[in-house]
């Protein structure tokens, strides 16, 4: 199953992006403008560098994951992965072509937040290198949940 590939979103990726980040609750659900301006635009952006990344298994957009450089920190914005194609290693993968776009744009850290109830991305980020730093106690909501800080120093 691990029969993907990663590469930098393009334009022509938006329309799957969309969907499949509509299938996924736990998906940031950002509008249309966002995610084309991250593909579009990406680090041509003055204030903040963003990257997309997707996976992909033949003509299927299995997942996608959005970075944010600003200074010296780096930012795992989002891991979405389809339902049916979790566990096949697509999000470790994506994971890491955030980290290493954040050693391009000279990052000396990479943070994310995740929910604590999600225990397989705690796992997958664990074992990434990421140690929790901090906790945002009932942060996210539809359920409530924290939020678990994390940190992966270069």
């Amino acid at each position: 199953m691990s029969n993907f590939v990663i590469h930098a979103g393009v334009p022509d990726d938006l329309e799957k992006i969309l969907a499949l980040e509509k299938s996924v609750a736990e998906a940031p659900h950002w509008t249309e403008p966002i995610y084309a301006e991250i593909i579009i635009k990406g680090e041509n952006n003055s204030y903040a560098r963003r990257c997309l990344f997707v996976a992909h298994r033949e003509d299927t957009l299995i997942g996608f994951a959005v970075g944010k450089s600003v200074a010296e920190t780096a930012e795992l914005e989002s891991v979405v992965v389809a339902a049916f194609a979790r566990r096949c290693g697509a999000g470790k993968k994506l994971c890491e072509a955030i980290v290493n776009w954040s050693r391009n744009q000279q990052a000396a850290s990479v943070e994310l937040e995740v929910r604590a109830a999600n225990k397989p991305a705690l796992a997958l980020y664990r074992m990434l290198g990421f140690i929790e730093v901090g906790r945002r106690p009932r942060y996210y909501s539809h359920p409530v949940d924290d939020a678990i800080l994390m940190r992966l120093d270069l």
